[in-house]
């Protein structure tokens, strides 16, 4: 099983190419993983205390948990995912059951900056775009999908997400295989890495 990484910052356009991705390669033949749902399990602590969490931190993430599912699909043992709860800033009880399939791609912020995941990738794709683009994303994925307010999701932005992004996701950039420009609506450049990827795991030899 080869493993695919997508990183880049947040509102960059990442689940679009990893879409593209997966619809390339057949979505019979992919395992999809972001790894916002490997946020650590908080439920030791209060709402209030878990909404001023940093989750644009790489200790924000389970990634201990993460590897070793990446490693099960490898081995083609079956997992349970965790479900994260944005509204509640909490994994739930609930778990989703993922069999293992000739490709995995994990998607997420930090996938290229923390160095024990970025080891399990055989492929490594860092999804750009501007801020000011990334920044209206984000406004609009977290009102309309996530329960947040213009305000909270300002606020965080400047307190976190920025920040986090400068430190770690932005510097991750030079470990990626290949680099798309403009986010995820670059057609040209997510087709041809769909057809690139395609070759890679299926082709090459």
């Amino acid at each position: 099983m080869k493993i695919i990484g997508i990183a880049g910052g947040s509102g960059a356009g990442k689940t679009t190419v990893a879409r593209t991705v997966a619809e390339k390669l057949g979505k019979e033949n992919v395992a999809y993983l972001s790894q916002d749902w490997y946020y650590m399990d908080r439920s030791h602590m209060t709402f209030a205390e878990r909404e001023k969490e940093n989750l644009d931190h790489p200790k924000a993430f389970d990634s201990q948990l993460l590897i070793s599912h990446l490693n099960m699909l490898r081995n083609g043992l079956t997992i349970e995912v965790p479900i994260y709860d944005y509204s509640a800033h909490n994994r739930t009880s609930c778990t989703k059951t993922m069999e293992p399939k000739s490709v995995a791609i994990l998607e997420g912020i930090l996938v290229l900056a923390i160095e024990e995941v970025r080891s399990m990738l055989d492929f490594k794709i860092f999804v750009d775009a501007d801020p000011d683009i990334r920044l209206i994303r984000r406004i609009q994925r977290d009102i309309r999908e996530r329960g947040s307010t213009f305000d909270n999701t300002i606020k965080r932005y400047l307190a976190t997400v920025k920040p986090m992004h400068d430190a770690f996701v932005e510097p991750s950039k030079r470990f990626a295989d290949i680099i798309i420009p403009r986010g995820g609506q670059n057609e040209i450049a997510t087709e041809l890495l769909g057809d690139l990827v395609e070759h890679y795991v299926f082709h090459k030899k």
